[in-house]
């Protein structure tokens, strides 16, 4: 799921100020903390490959988050396909892995247990490609 700014509706809009609100936007129930995540993703950048292993070969934290630029290809495990682009919102279920289509920064607020776990898998997954 994901609504580019100009989407959102306006909830307050006066001059000098709007607010808008993307309501049912994710479900957070049954997860603990969170964490607040910033990344830099290189254009060609895919997951896939470092995420093989766990379960349906995917990651499975749900997270929220706003593209400040660059594109992203979120491929589910249920077979649909969600591109994210500057000033998108966006929730991912879990199920996902993600391609950088362009240089990317985004900022992600994740379940801290359940996005520590595809960290570190794909952290393993590096160990001998990359110098970590």
């Amino acid at each position: 799921m994901r609504i580019s700014k100009d989407q959102i509706p306006a909830k307050i809009n006066v001059p000098g100020a709007v607010a808008r609100v993307a309501t049912d936007f994710g479900d957070a129930t049954g997860f603990g903390k969170m964490g607040g995540e910033y990344f830099s993703l290189a254009a060609g950048t895919d997951i896939a490959p470092l995420l093989k292993g766990l379960k349906d070969d995917a990651c499975h934290a749900p997270h929220w988050g706003y593209m400040i630029s660059g594109e992203l290809v979120v491929t589910y495990t249920d077979g649909k396909v969600d591109t994210c682009i500057e000033n998108d919102l966006f929730y991912w279920p879990p199920g996902h892995s993600v391609r950088s289509v362009k240089d990317s920064e985004i900022v992600l607020f994740s379940p801290q247990c359940e996005h520590a776990l595809a960290m570190d898998h794909m952290l393993n997954s590096m160990k001998g490609i990359v110098q970590i």
